[in-house]
């Protein structure tokens, strides 16, 4: 047992072999000190260690007959996978809460203020603050967005933030997520799962909900809609049934009460967006796009893409559809303009960030660059504009033969890379082959913002299964936890 770990002698089976070490442990860290934490302790230590594995069959079970699934497009094995889901809860009282709520929405205002600006006047580039290359240079800076004033200068109606946890409990953002994020309706499923099967564990805890994450998010899209209608029509856009989030698109439509449609549903006519339906066309007022900007609309980006449809971007441009996320939004969730979110916050706002940032070297900057190379073998290093754990070389987990190369892909290329020191991320006790083991692990909560941003109370924690890995994406054999806030 780690020291700091309850040495009660009726401790059950369950935990008689968990050892979390120097670890962080997101429950057994603060039994003690904290009475919900404690309270869950108990209650699973007194468990019988079958009828823990005979619930999370059940659950598995029923993720696989509700077909809550993602695409892994690299394994051409396995197309479809159920995502891996742990019975054992992660837990996050109301003053860490807070912390994260407050954050989060700061550095959600700092991302718009930062779009406008570099869309509009360019002060920040101006002022030196970041450089005019990092925006200008960007892949997924859009010359078309130029002077297009959006509602209430929101461009990222969407955010996920990631967060990781150090040694001493201190929350840590990784990166935002601010084109299409997706991974929220595991955070709803995760929770109706442990509704049906674990509702023992959460009697008589006070646990925010996160059920109206759909109504929020259709309220928000209503907010941004060209004023002329008091119902807006608001429709998701999918790219369809082969893309990785699919089911999540599906699964959204329905909380938000809203159609999901495919470009080829929608059409422009006479200056508006319309959508074909049995009984003809009907006007469409806001569109929740989850396809990439290059897809959105082939007159104006990629003019082979299927996906889009044809004039959108014009219709937007005179203000007669919202879209969210705005286009261009890229820009802000690039990994090099990351390292420059203390100073965009500082900058917009005149605040210190209420969550750091991990400490970043730029690799396209000397400096970074000469750092990240002598120490590739204790960093970090990914590229700039891959998400999913793709890319990315954990230094002291690699072979001399995986850093040699990716010392030549680095050199190469330098501009699209970044390094950070590798993070020992917070443990959760995790159910790995039938025995609980401490399992690495983030957090993604997701901030919806109109007129203003709200956070739901929670968020998607992601869990590396592999003993000993850091890497939590789904894509690269992680799962989820439901997310408990206790008020």
């Amino acid at each position: 047992m780690a020291e700091d770990a309850p040495s009660d002698t009726a401790q059950g089976q369950l935990f008689a072999k968990y050892d979390h070490g120097t670890f962080f442990c997101e429950l057994l860290s603060r039994v003690g000190s904290d009475p919900a934490a404690s309270l869950i302790y108990e209650r699973l230590a007194a468990m019988d260690p079958a009828d823990l594995k005979r619930r999370a069959a059940v659950a598995e079970a029923e993720l696989y007959a509700l077909g809550i699934t993602f695409t892994v497009y690299s394994d051409k094995d396995a197309i479809d996978r159920i995502l891996p889901f742990d019975l054992i809860p992660r837990v996050i009282n109301a003053p860490e809460w807070d912390v994260i709520e407050r954050g989060v929405k700061q550095r959600v205002t700092a991302l718009n203020k930062f779009l406008w600006d570099i869309y509009h006047d360019q002060k920040i580039i101006k002022d030196g603050i970041v450089p005019a290359e990092l925006v200008m240079g960007n892949s997924n800076y859009r010359p078309e967005m130029v002077g297009l004033n959006v509602p209430h200068g929101t461009y990222v109606h969407v955010c996920g933030t990631d967060l990781v946890r150090d040694d001493l409990g201190n929350f840590l953002v990784l990166e935002d997520n601010a084109r299409t994020p997706s991974g929220v309706s595991y955070v709803i499923e995760n929770r109706h799962m442990m509704q049906r099967v674990f509702s023992d564990l959460m009697e008589g805890l006070d646990i925010a909900p996160v059920g109206n994450y759909g109504m929020k998010l259709q309220q928000a899209l209503a907010e941004i809609a060209p004023s002329r209608s008091s119902e807006p029509q608001v429709v998701l856009l999918s790219p369809g049934i082969y893309n990785s989030a699919y089911f999540e698109h599906i699964f959204l439509a329905r909380e938000m009460g809203v159609p999901l449609v495919e470009g080829r549903d929608l059409v422009v006519e006479d200056g508006r967006v319309w959508m074909r339906t049995t009984a003809g066309l009907a006007p469409v007022d806001a569109i929740y796009r989850r396809l990439n900007d290059d897809f959105l609309d082939p007159d104006v980006f990629r003019p082979d893409s299927q996906l889009g449809v044809r004039g959108l971007i014009d219709v937007w441009r005179r203000g007669r559809v919202a879209i969210a996320n705005a286009v261009g939004t890229g820009v802000a969730d690039d990994k090099a303009i990351y390292a420059y979110m203390p100073r965009i916050i500082k900058y917009y706002l005149s605040e210190e960030p209420i969550l750091s940032n991990v400490q970043t070297n730029i690799c396209g900057e000397p400096e970074g660059l000469a750092y990240t190379l002598d120490h590739l073998d204790k960093l970090v290093t990914k590229p700039v504009g891959e998400s999913g754990g793709y890319g990315l070389i954990v230094g002291p987990h690699a072979s001399q033969a995986e850093l040699q190369e990716f010392r030549a892909r680095l050199k190469a290329d330098p501009a699209n890379y970044i390094s950070q020191p590798m993070i020992r991320l917070s443990v959760a006790p995790t159910l790995c082959e039938g025995v609980i083991g401490p399992r690495h692990i983030d957090l993604r909560p997701f901030a919806i913002t109109g007129r203003d941003t709200w956070v739901l109370p929670g968020g998607l924690t992601r869990v590396a299964l592999r003993e000993g890995s850091l890497v939590v994406n789904s894509s690269q054999g992680g799962g989820s936890k439901d997310t408990w806030v206790l008020r």
